[in-house]
């Protein structure tokens, strides 16, 4: 059985206060995990989640994995192979420049190296998918978190 793995991030600005959160649906249990960064951007964060989500379910030992996410940016690099020609390239875009966030790519490619029974979905986002809000509420819950901490 494939474990599903939902993921978003949020950002009050962007750059801004960011917050990111996954939902692990294993054969026998559910986890969520989330985070929070001070100064970060919004596909940084969606990003984050799905590094941090894979993380946690390969420690498991999930080895199939499905990851849902309504970020095209993290979605498009894995199935559209940006990543591979990415790192043919220098971690260069087609335009030369350097690719952002580098750190976190290349801890994708480390984590994808570990099986290759791990697929990304794109799916629309505030469509109504339960786990999807859920993870929107606590992505962006992450923020208001960290706001009402500094007063």
């Amino acid at each position: 059985m494939k474990t599903r793995i939902f993921t978003d991030g949020a950002c009050s600005g962007n750059p801004g206060p960011g917050g990111w959160a996954a939902i692990i649906l294993l054969p026998n249990d559910r986890q969520q995990i989330t985070g929070f960064e001070e100064e970060t951007t919004n596909n940084r964060m969606e990003l984050k989640a799905a590094v941090e989500s894979l993380k946690l379910a390969l420690s498991l030992g999930q080895k199939k994995v499905d990851i849902y996410s309504d970020s095209a940016y993290v979605v498009n690099a894995v199935k559209n192979k940006w990543l591979k020609k990415w790192g043919e390239n220098g971690w260069k875009t087609v335009s030369r420049e350097d690719v952002k966030n580098k750190d976190l790519w290349l801890q994708l490619v480390n984590l994808l190296e570990k099986s290759r029974d791990i697929n990304f979905i794109k799916i629309k986002g505030h469509s109504g998918d339960k786990h999807n809000e859920a993870v929107d509420k606590l992505a962006k819950r992450e923020i208001e978190l960290a706001r009402v901490e500094a007063w």
